[in-house]
């Protein structure tokens, strides 16, 4: 069978994976050459952590992100598994209770416990929270590795999709709102730091009550500092952001402070009303969209989902028929 993927972030890519694997032949359209800062999916933190998102998430979100890191590593892509820290500042230690009540997966740990995982964070807080089932991997890593992986299965990448035919899944993010109204973007800005003065093995969660914070590393003494939240599609920059985020990464460890910054981002993530992803069906094209800041933790579970409709007829959660 043949298939159209339009789009190639996180999405289109997965659900290209999905299609090869079951047999497809598959074309994907997207006007840019290679992933890159024009996608939203290359500004992603690259977390794999659904009990966190437990936090603020609906179930399904929990749920289904617990394919994640199974599916990446499946595909070839690094995972690192070593977890998510949830730390808070002394002030603020309410919030880490709170946060307890709401995620399940996580261990508590004293001061000395948590010095033995992350050895640059001792002394700076004397409780946190491990949640071990989580991981995180290099989202740029990862898009460029399935990119190459389908050319050389024989997936053909093209500019121009031309006029709409036959089976096609349209993961076109924010671009798909001609065909899906609710569609609203949600801008999030984040920075990526460079420092040989701090290390850390697995994300690191900062929460506050109006400035939370993550930390992921990455290779080369690469941070990623992530990301305000705002309802708006404008893509510009602001001042305010991103102090927001520095200031928050000083107070997780000072040696943030001397750290070279190496890029600013901003990216527009499409959400529906409910921030919770679908799969639309509109004759013989089916939308994978409204992925939110779940990106890389719901696209495996949604492209499978999609695939399985697209050719076992089943009718999968987060399914929504379109009539008009």
């Amino acid at each position: 069978m043949k298939a159209r993927v339009l789009g190639a972030g996180v999405a289109g890519l997965c659900v290209a994976t999905e299609l090869v694997a079951r047999g497809c032949a598959v074309t994907v359209f997207d006007p840019a050459p290679r992933p890159g800062p024009h996608g939203c999916s290359w500004w992603a933190g690259g977390m794999l952590a659904p009990f966190c998102e437990g936090e603020t998430a609906e179930e399904p979100v929990v749920r289904l992100g617990q394919e994640a890191a199974d599916w990446w590593e499946r595909q070839g892509v690094a995972i690192d598994r070593r977890g998510t820290l949830v730390v808070a500042l002394g002030r603020d230690r309410r919030e880490l209770d709170r946060f307890a009540r709401r995620v399940t997966g996580h261990e508590r740990l004293d001061g000395d416990a948590l010095a033995a995982l992350e050895p640059d964070l001792a002394g700076r807080f004397d409780r946190a929270l491990h949640v071990a089932a989580e991981a995180h991997l290099d989202p740029r890593a990862a898009l460029a590795h399935l990119r190459d992986r389908l050319e050389a299965d024989g997936v053909t990448f093209v500019a121009e999709a031309g006029r709409p035919e036959g089976l096609t899944f349209d993961c076109r993010g924010l671009a798909a709102r001609d065909a899906l109204p609710e569609l609203r973007g949600v801008k999030g800005e984040m920075a990526v730091l460079r420092s040989r003065d701090i290390r850390l093995s697995r994300p690191v969660r900062l929460l506050h009550p109006r400035f939370p914070l993550y930390v992921v590393p990455r290779a080369d003494g690469l941070f990623m500092l992530g990301a305000t939240q705002i309802e708006s599609d404008d893509r510009r920059r602001s001042v305010r952001s991103v102090l927001e985020l520095l200031s928050a990464a000083y107070a997780l460890h000072p040696a943030f402070g001397e750290a070279e910054l190496v890029e600013i981002g901003v990216d527009a993530r499409p959400a529906f009303p409910d921030n919770l992803p679908r799969l639309t069906r509109q004759g013989d094209t089916i939308h994978l969209n409204g992925l939110f800041r779940h990106g890389f933790l719901l696209a495996p579970a949604l492209a499978r989902m999609a695939a399985e409709a697209a050719l076992d007829g089943t009718i999968p959660e987060l399914m929504h028929e379109d009539h008009g």
